[in-house]
């Protein structure tokens, strides 16, 4: 999956995978990382997510990294933010209050950039990536984030016969295999979701099945 494929479906606003919501995910188990309030939270490819509010209101700084520069401009306009501008090596910085969004390749980050974060929220990042990507997107990871930074991880399953990602489903087994060799994962809640309203996309477009994950991370 190329970086066209992301640019492309925000230019034409093919953006089912926005929530308008907050995660209510993200509201139930964010205290289960026990992190302290000041400290920054990384968001992986974050789109114009609102949960970046939910996170800053609660008194966690975002870095988020995005891709489309459209996705950047539409969270800061709608959430009546004027942000400023600014280079930061290969991306370019959005930010406004406690929020920072860089726009670029999330491949292209090191650690100097994450050496301060404290968790990260993916909701929408790893199940976002086709099954060849996901090992690199996790090695990449654990290499730039602090040894010991924590993860709620939030992650589909479904049968693949039934509809093509992205969203993509990945499995619990497969969170264990991947992040296995780089942290300890814990899961903190699988949930049937398929009837849940904010799923209906998912009924029309053919599922029978439709899980929910939430995970704890812990990188070593």
């Amino acid at each position: 999956m190329k970086k066209d494929f992301w640019l492309e479906r925000w230019e034409k606003e093919e953006i089912g995978f926005h929530q308008n919501d907050y995660n209510p995910y993200l509201r139930e188990y964010w205290q289960q990382l026990q992190l302290d309030r000041g400290s920054p939270v990384f968001v992986p490819l974050c789109g114009k997510s609102r949960d970046m509010i939910w996170l800053d209101s609660q008194g966690f700084p975002v870095l988020g990294v995005e891709l489309s520069a459209i996705a950047a401009k539409a969270f800061f306009e709608e959430n009546g933010m004027t942000p400023r501008h600014s280079p930061q090596g290969k991306f370019d910085s959005h930010e406004s209050g406690g929020i920072r969004i860089l726009c670029g390749d999330f491949f292209d980050l090191d650690r100097s950039m994450l050496e301060n974060v404290g968790a990260v929220y993916d909701r929408a990042s790893l199940i976002a990536l086709p099954p060849e990507m996901r090992e690199r997107y996790i090695s990449r990871m654990a290499a730039i984030l602090p040894p010991g930074t924590r993860i709620l991880l939030i992650t589909l399953d479904y049968d693949e016969k039934e509809m093509q990602g992205p969203p993509f489903a990945v499995s619990r087994r497969e969170v264990q295999e991947l992040y296995g060799k780089h942290a300890s994962v814990s899961l903190l809640a699988e949930i049937d979701a398929l009837n849940l309203e904010r799923n209906a996309r998912f009924r029309q477009r053919g599922l029978s099945r439709l899980q929910e994950c939430v995970f704890l991370v812990e990188l070593r």
